[in-house]
């Protein structure tokens, strides 16, 4: 692998629910993506069962510091929260592309 900046590493799709990943040499930064685990979780007054995804990302604080990597962890957080939104926000992207 030459040229590359940022790995996503998915070992979720292996049944591993979470781990860490090393950066590779070169490389900014690596996120880790375990499996998504059926979870008990808080909804309103009761409980409810949602699927629980651990990302982990690991950055070189030579190039990216805690805040910088805070805020990116939380972007993909809301678009994997909310596709939806994700699939408006492309579109828009889009439209203001193409015009």
């Amino acid at each position: 692998m030459t040229g590359s900046t940022f790995t996503v590493s998915n070992l979720g799709m292996f049944g591993v629910d979470a781990f860490s990943a090393i950066i590779n040499p070169g490389e900014s930064g690596i996120l880790a993506v375990g499996s998504a685990v059926p979870t008990a979780v808080a909804a309103g007054e009761g409980i409810a069962v949602r699927a629980i995804m651990k990302l982990t990302l690991t950055a070189d604080h030579r190039l990216i510091d805690g805040e910088l990597g805070a805020r990116f962890a939380n972007a993909v957080r809301r678009r994997l929260e909310d596709p939806a939104a994700m699939r408006r926000e492309l579109a828009s992207s889009w439209e203001l592309a193409s015009s």
